[in-house]
C-alpha cells in the first residue's frame, strides 16, 4: 500500500488550480531552482545531477516558448531570448561553465520578477 506524501499532494493541487499567469510564474521559479541545483552539482563535480537539472531548465524554457503567441510583436522578441537562453544552457552543460548558468539565471530572475510585477498590476495591487 502506498502512502501519499502530503507535500506532493499539495504541489499537485496547486498546479491543477493555478491560473495560466500563476503557472507561468511557477515555470520561472522552477527554472531558477533547477539552474541553482545545476550550479551546485557542477561545483561538486556531480555531472549526472548537473545534466539532469540543466535538462529540466531547458524543458521549462521550451515550455515557455511554446506558450508564446507569435502574432504579438513582444512575443517574437521573447522567443528570441528564450532561444538564446536554451542555447546557452546547452553550452553551459557541454562546457561545465558556471558563468553561463549564472547569466541564464539572471535573465530568468529578471523575467520572473517582471512577470510577478505585471501580475500584481493586473490584479490592481
Amino acid at each position: 500500500m502506498s502512502t501519499i506524501n502530503p507535500y506532493q499532494a499539495y504541489q499537485q493541487n496547486s498546479v491543477f488550480t493555478a491560473s495560466p499567469q500563476e503557472l507561468t510564474l511557477m515555470l520561472y521559479n522552477g527554472c531558477v531552482k533547477f539552474i541553482k541545483m545545476a550550479k551546485r552539482a557542477m561545483l561538486e563535480k556531480n555531472f549526472q545531477e548537473k545534466n539532469t537539472n540543466i535538462i529540466k531548465a531547458q524543458n521549462i524554457v521550451q515550455e515557455l516558448r511554446a506558450t508564446l503567441d507569435l502574432d504579438i510583436e513582444i512575443s517574437k522578441n521573447m522567443d528570441q531570448l528564450y532561444e538564446y537562453m536554451y542555447t546557452r544552457l546547452v553550452e553551459a552543460n557541454t562546457k561545465n561553465d558556471v558563468e553561463i548558468l549564472e547569466e541564464v539565471e539572471a535573465y530568468t530572475r529578471d523575467m520572473r520578477d517582471t512577470w510577478k510585477e505585471a501580475m500584481g498590476l493586473a490584479k490592481g495591487k
